[in-house]
């Protein structure tokens, strides 16, 4: 069998650790020839491809990245993509295709699928809102990034008397924000999912300030004032839609500063939290969903995606893991002693 791989979308600790399983798993047990496309959808548009053996994904397993590239190309975006896509996957003699991404990556593996194409997607996200998964590997390294940045923050914030403002990714769901305001013991977390009261986290940092400790707010990316009126972002737009978020952190520290009268700072943790070692966690989880992933592909499925409930590895329909984004349940963290802003 010829079995095609690519890596779309955001890059993500544990990528490698999947293609390292795939290869694996399908060169020594059922004899595969394995290729890589390079660059994500790209790659498939374009005949960008890689041979990939087992001295291709020797080492890479605790390598931070993806080895083939990422894009976010969207071929239903181009005149004559799909068809392109489907000439590169003929043309080939390619048999079956794993791509590993999230939900755009995926939607595009979707509509594939509907067309034919033997498709056994592979979930990816460090924000964790893949819908019909418990967990996206990537999460578990960001939200460790994340949390070591909290509790460095907290001693230097306590030095200086400001509050400090942590801008985590999360451009819908607040995963990411909730998880590490949590374990690094935030005063407040704001997310997408509720809309915040500017008073009342201002009030908030400032009864911090009169029990004699300094604030740590963690906010994502995609969070909200109730009023609309700190939404920001730079107006340009990707290959599938979303218009790129930036500012928050460093507009609500402002405000903050202005309405305390303490020093306030902005840390934006950007691709910080994508870039490095995955956790352990994460190759493991990884190295799992890459090995599902050749099994089904042995089973004769196709339009499915590889997906963790529990502690088990099911499959899950792509329709299901894509039809809608994983949200945050707010009313699930009533007790939780951070202020939700």
């Amino acid at each position: 069998m010829r079995i095609g791989i690519l890596t779309g979308g955001g890059d993500c600790p544990g990528l490698n650790a999947v293609i390292r399983a795939v290869v694996r798993k399908s060169v020594t047990q059922h004899g595969d020839e394995v290729v890589g496309f390079r660059d994500g959808w790209r790659g498939v548009l374009e005949a960008d491809t890689v041979p990939m053996d087992l001295a291709a994904v020797r080492g890479i397993l605790p390598r931070g990245g993806t080895v083939l590239g990422t894009s976010r190309t969207n071929p239903y975006a181009l005149e004559g993509g799909a068809d392109r896509v489907m000439s590169t996957l003929d043309r080939l003699g390619i048999d079956a295709l794993i791509p590993i991404g999230g939900e755009d990556t995926l939607g595009v593996a979707t509509k594939l699928a509907d067309a034919g194409v033997t498709v056994v997607g592979v979930p990816k996200t460090i924000d964790n809102d893949l819908d019909a998964t418990d967990y996206t590997f990537g999460f578990d390294t960001a939200l460790g990034v994340a949390t070591e940045a909290i509790d460095r923050l907290h001693t230097t914030g306590d030095s200086h008397h400001r509050t400090l403002v942590v801008e985590v990714m999360g451009r819908h769901a607040g995963w990411i924000a909730l998880h590490a305001g949590m374990a690094g013991g935030a005063t407040v977390v704001l997310i997408p999912e509720q809309p915040f009261d500017v008073d009342a986290v201002v009030a908030h940092c400032q009864h911090r300030f009169d029990s004699g400790y300094s604030p740590i707010v963690v906010v994502s990316e995609g969070a909200v004032a109730k009023d609309g009126g700190m939404v920001l972002a730079t107006g340009e737009k990707d290959a599938f839609g979303h218009v790129r978020l930036g500012g928050i952190g460093t507009a609500l520290a402002s405000l903050i500063e202005q309405r305390t009268g303490r020093e306030a700072r902005a840390v934006v943790l950007g691709h910080v939290q994508r870039g490095g070692t995955p956790s352990p966690f994460d190759r493991v989880l990884a190295t799992r969903f890459g090995l599902a992933a050749v099994d089904a592909v042995h089973d004769g499925e196709s339009g499915v995606m590889v997906a963790l409930r529990g502690t088990d590895i099911v499959r899950v329909p792509l329709t299901a893991a894509t039809a809608q984004l994983k949200l945050v349940p707010v009313e699930r963290y009533a007790e939780v002693e951070v202020f939700f802003g």
